[in-house]
């Protein structure tokens, strides 16, 4: 890699704000805001608006459309057209 063309690569913790849950990882992205960790350092944070915890996908609350029974639906209020 060629030097001083890349971004800093640093300890960085995501807040999920919805969740009230944070952890900690690297990346490239910066913030103004710090915060406290639990090992007494302090890192830059950035506050996210959904994770891993508060997806509707991860938690299992995810709703699946029933598509066969809205065209059964469908046919029985509008009948179903004839072919000519």
């Amino acid at each position: 890699m060629k030097p001083g063309i890349h971004p800093s690569y640093g300890p960085v913790v995501f807040r999920d704000r919805a969740a009230d849950y944070a952890f900690l990882t690297r990346s490239t992205i910066t913030s103004d805001k710090t915060i406290e960790w639990e090992d007494g350092n302090t890192y830059p944070v950035v506050d996210v608006e959904i994770s891993h915890v508060s997806h509707p996908f991860y938690t299992g609350t995810a709703r699946v459309l029933d598509t066969a029974g809205r065209v059964e639906r469908f046919e029985r209020r509008y009948g179903r057209r004839e072919a000519r």
